[in-house]
């Protein structure tokens, strides 16, 4: 089994309640989307095991995606979640610490993410950590085929 295959079911943790899988949620596409960023170079798949190679406590991707005119160079977290079995232990701490680290070694000024506005304890966690500004991020889907 790949590591995109050992990593793919810990997205379980982020469809489940009050997270949800979003429309049109693939398999196939979504391991293909994990192998790139898997080798990619501004793309960054952290995980925290047990034991080193045993279970799966917790994940992080994160990418280098934007040098803003406004901020310099971006790191974005798309995925962030913990085991919830394991949840309140500093993983959560430990991943993203790890993804700060990785993106101010690329030459990223500033991390960003986004969490669902029904993910309380989530949102409890980021501003533990103090960020330096918070804001309010609006999606629309788009059908890549212009349909």
């Amino acid at each position: 089994m790949g590591e995109e295959e050992a990593i793919l079911p810990l997205y379980d943790w982020l469809f489940a309640d009050p997270g949800t899988r979003p429309s049109g949620w693939e398999p196939g596409w979504a391991t293909a989307a994990l192998v790139t960023a898997l080798e990619g170079h501004e793309t960054a798949v952290l995980v925290a095991q047990m034991g080193g190679q045993g279970r799966f406590l917790g994940f992080c991707t994160a990418y280098i995606d934007l040098p803003s005119v406004r901020y310099g160079t971006r790191c974005w977290v798309e995925d962030l979640a913990v085991d919830p079995g394991h949840r309140s232990s500093g993983i959560g701490k430990l991943l993203l610490d790890r993804a700060e680290s990785w993106a101010a070694g690329l030459g990223a000024t500033h991390l960003e993410l986004a969490t669902g506005a029904a993910r309380v304890d989530s949102q409890r966690f980021y501003e533990s950590r103090n960020p330096s500004e918070k804001s309010v991020i609006y999606r629309w889907r788009l059908d890549p085929r212009g349909s």
